[in-house]
């Protein structure tokens, strides 16, 4: 590999736990896992409820919207970021309650802020998978 290429990011491997996530991520729907018992979203992709312990779990389709709970800004990147920084990495409270954490990408490293509201987008990585990624909302 030359000094121009950039490795890709690494592609998921799904789970038969998480495959349902990826499978919306894929159709750019953001899915988590509800629990029935408790009536609380969860997040990440797991076989139990953290609340319950039970296997009570249903996917639903997020709304995609959040606000920064932290971020960091990198400037020195792995290899399959480098040439991309500076870039945002955030935890992102959801409206459903569960943190994600993902890019910030489309604003200046400045513009982030705690507490600002975010929508998802999609880093689309090939025909198979998109990556949550989000966007200051406006």
């Amino acid at each position: 590999m030359s000094d121009q290429e950039t490795p890709a990011r690494p592609l998921p491997v799904p789970t038969n736990f998480s495959q349902p996530f990826w499978d919306g991520a894929k159709n750019k729907k953001l899915m988590l896992q509800f629990c029935k018992d408790s009536g609380k979203y969860q997040f990440f992709p797991r076989p139990n409820s953290v609340y319950t312990g039970r296997r009570n779990v249903e996917w639903r389709e997020a709304s995609g919207d959040g606000e920064v709970y932290s971020f960091t800004i990198t400037r020195r990147a792995p290899p399959p970021f480098r040439g991309k920084e500076p870039y945002v990495i955030g935890s992102i409270q959801l409206a459903e309650g569960p943190r994600i954490m993902a890019e910030i990408i489309g604003c200046d490293e400045g513009d982030v802020k705690i507490g600002a509201k975010v929508k998802i987008a999609w880093d689309e990585m090939n025909e198979d998978f998109n990556y949550p990624v989000f966007e200051l909302a406006e």
